[in-house]
């Protein structure tokens, strides 16, 4: 029953999608407190953001409204489809396992590769037709490499977000910020499973309240809760940092503990380690030398935390609404995508309030 409820709601909406063409976004070399304007986009609502060892951007938009063209985009001059017209052509009807529905998680690996989640989830109502997947791109031919289908590891209530690859194991890990859990996809077999289901390192505070600017953050009249979102791995694939969106606590394990089919889930819970009590934060990144930058979105600030636990803000500017997602490029600079969720309809009575762009920032680590 559940899995019809949704997909008719699903149904519903899309029957009345308006997706209006407009021009592309925009490039921008706009400088303020260091943080730099590399693109924005004045209609569609951006997520993800990757950027290659070439310095090739990307970014996706997600299917969360009406106000939708497609899912994935290359930023050049202005902004092109990617890896092709057909994957980001969706309609009601089609299969979901060749086109994007819903992408949002952008990563791109050692290999060249890039790397999407597709919650298939449209309006975040339901999984339309077993169609989450994550799907990898190859850089060097601009093709689909390989769909990595993700029915029977997730519910059809689920919502993939983001995701990490360990290109040395071959292995992807992506959270799941609807029931609370990792999924670990083994990349070599495709076989795909759920872990941490139920542990408290992925599942959100109820007593957490979210605040920006003094302001409680509800959707759709009621506090706002999300489970495990950020995921980060380090340079040496062996650690997975992540955490719930709305919860300060930040947690690590190894993967080679999320790799190991034989463990117990008491067992594999009981090895998680909690680092302590941070910020609130949507996406996050691990650099080289094992900092982890995370945004910080109550203070609209992006914080650093070194290995030794030690946390410093990086910079503080009004306009991180909503800091999401993270990636760091190869000459040295933390790109940050805004995706302003807190100014949508749904956390305001139905009206937005957004005023300025969706935004993708750069700004040089020291």
């Amino acid at each position: 029953m559940k899995r019809l409820c949704a997909a008719a709601a699903v149904l519903a909406l899309m029957m009345t999608m308006a997706c209006k063409k407009t021009g592309p976004g925009t490039i921008s070399t706009t400088t303020n407190t260091n943080l730099t304007v590399v693109f924005q986009d004045s209609t569609y609502q951006l997520s993800g953001v990757a950027i290659s060892s070439t310095g090739r951007l990307f970014t996706s938009y997600p299917l969360w409204s009406t106000t939708y063209l497609y899912g994935l985009a290359e930023v050049t001059s202005g902004k092109t489809v990617y890896p092709s017209q057909a994957w980001n052509s969706f309609t009601l009807g089609d299969s979901g396992l060749s086109k994007f529905v819903n992408v949002n998680g952008l990563y791109i690996d050692s290999k060249n590769n890039l790397w999407a989640v597709d919650a298939a989830s449209p309006y975040q109502m339901g999984v339309y037709a077993n169609s989450q997947k994550l799907v990898e791109i190859s850089l060097a031919t601009n093709t689909v490499v390989r769909t990595y289908p993700l029915v029977g590891a997730t519910d059809d209530a689920s919502y993939l977000n983001k995701v990490v690859v360990d290109g040395n194991e071959n292995f992807a890990y992506i959270s799941n910020s609807s029931e609370g859990g990792i999924v670990v996809v083994n990349l070599n077999t495709g076989d795909a499973r759920q872990v941490l289901e139920g542990s408290g390192s992925v599942i959100a505070d109820q007593t957490y309240i979210l605040e920006i600017s003094g302001a409680q953050v509800n959707k759709n009249g009621s506090p706002f809760y999300q489970n495990s979102t950020g995921l980060a791995i380090t340079a040496d694939n062996s650690y997975l940092y992540y955490k719930p969106l709305t919860d300060h606590n930040l947690y690590r394990i190894t993967t080679a503990d999320l790799q190991d089919t034989t463990l117990d889930p008491n067992v594999l819970s009981a090895r998680v380690e909690n680092l302590g009590t941070y910020n609130t934060t949507d996406g996050m990144v691990l650099d080289a030398s094992g900092n982890l930058y995370m945004g910080d979105i109550e203070q609209k600030a992006i914080v650093r935390l070194d290995p030794n636990l030690k946390l410093t803000t990086v910079v503080k500017d009004s306009r991180l609404i909503w800091p999401d997602s993270y990636a760091i490029s190869s000459d040295g600079y933390l790109y940050i995508s805004c995706s302003q969720i807190n100014l949508e309809p749904d956390f305001n009575g139905g009206t937005s309030k957004r005023t300025t762009p969706y935004t993708i920032y750069r700004i040089k680590l020291p």
